[in-house]
């Protein structure tokens, strides 16, 4: 990843995580959601939710370190222990909190579903990413990764696909439910694209005939 990529990928991470603290923990709940939503909000297992928040907030924080080459090369113990505290608390606890407040999503069936999706796509491809360096394959851990992260960015691209569509006039009825779905699954096709796509072989010359 170059270095302007990942300077954005922290820079938005940090932020929003950020945004997550000051809104969750220093302000009322639902103060700093759209108003149509507070109703939502009052009505969520307060536990659930401040434990799907924290914790994915401590995903977003230390996710884009996983991937700085230098850092696993210098500290590989850091890694390693920072990776146990992403999966572990930020991913597994955040996950299955993310499933109980996925199901009293705003936004009726279809953003519930969509929430309920990018929860199980979490949780499964964290699971996937440990077992695989369980088993010693760094190659299918780092793709797992990938994908796990992309994933766990969606707490950034929902905060950037929101605004753009209530400020283009779709109302938050409408734009929630297509969010639910528009701030995880194109993450993931870009992953599969830029960063998981496998490299390519040297194509063979033609034996003279």
């Amino acid at each position: 990843m170059r270095r302007t990529g990942f300077a954005a990928l922290v820079i938005l991470s940090l932020g929003v995580g950020a945004y997550a603290i000051v809104a969750y923990a220093l302000l009322p709940l639902g103060a700093a959601v759209h108003p149509d939503m507070c109703l939502t909000f009052a009505s969520h297992d307060r536990l659930a939710l401040y434990a799907h928040v924290f914790a994915a907030t401590l995903a977003l924080a230390l996710g884009p370190f996983q991937f700085a080459a230098g850092l696993r090369a210098a500290r590989p113990a850091l890694h390693r222990w920072s990776g146990r505290l992403y999966l572990g608390v930020g991913v597994l606890l955040g996950g299955l909190a993310g499933l109980i407040v996925a199901f009293n999503a705003f936004g009726g069936p279809v953003a519930r579903v969509g929430f309920v999706c990018l929860a199980a796509a979490w949780l499964f491809s964290g699971g996937k990413a440990y077992l695989a360096i369980r088993s010693r394959d760094v190659a299918a851990h780092r793709r797992w990764m990938v994908r796990n992260f992309a994933l766990t960015f969606a707490a950034v691209t929902l905060r950037l696909w929101l605004p753009g569509l209530v400020g283009s006039g779709t109302a938050m009825e409408l734009a929630y439910p297509i969010v639910a779905w528009l701030c995880w699954v194109p993450n993931l096709v870009v992953a599969e694209l830029l960063f998981n796509q496998a490299p390519r072989r040297p194509t063979q010359p033609t034996p003279a005939s």
